[in-house]
């Protein structure tokens, strides 16, 4: 079974969550609010009832959160210093086997994997956090590296068909100095 952690409980952290509960996954949701945590949890029972409910378990700290996952997917703001915090954290709480994704439509996801020990296995998932919140029904276009291994894909694209979609690779063009 997946272990995939959620990072941030909110629209987007939530929606992820329940989409990944229902695939099968085993899901740790994740968030420093104590109101936010319990706002998803009570969300989460509503929708999943409470059999289903004992795939996901609600954690105050990141560290919690990633102890054991195998792909951990942050839901902060699409803001540079933001992801950079999370990454950084992510990078050093999780065990060396953790995918890192990160939903951006704005920012290179080589220049954030550049900045972990683990660019390898850093993946930008290319879609809109409002939209991804409102539900998974669009396209999910996941963008790599060079750097980025197979196995990072392939976990990565195992989470997106856990919730029934078919993620589309895309490799992030390079830019060059001219």
């Amino acid at each position: 079974m997946l272990t995939v952690a959620i990072i941030g409980a909110g629209p987007l952290g939530r929606r992820l969550a329940l989409e990944g509960a229902r695939g099968g996954c085993r899901v740790l949701l994740e968030d420093v609010m104590p109101a936010t945590l319990h706002h998803a949890q009570e969300y989460m029972r509503l929708q999943l009832g409470p059999e289903a409910l004992e795939t996901v378990t609600f954690v105050s700290s990141i560290e919690d959160a990633v102890h054991d996952a195998d792909l951990a997917i942050d839901c902060v703001p699409d803001e540079l210093e933001s992801k950079l915090e999370i990454l950084w954290l992510l990078d050093r709480m999780a065990p060396p086997k953790t995918v890192i994704g990160t939903p951006t439509t704005r920012l290179s996801i080589a220049d954030l994997a550049g900045c972990t020990y683990r660019a390898d296995q850093c993946i930008a998932i290319a879609a809109d956090a409002r939209e991804l919140a409102g539900g998974l029904t669009g396209e999910i276009v996941l963008r790599t590296t060079a750097r980025t291994s197979a196995a990072a894909i392939n976990l990565m694209r195992e989470f997106w068909n856990c919730v029934g979609i078919e993620p589309r690779i895309e490799m992030e063009a390079t830019q060059t100095a001219g």
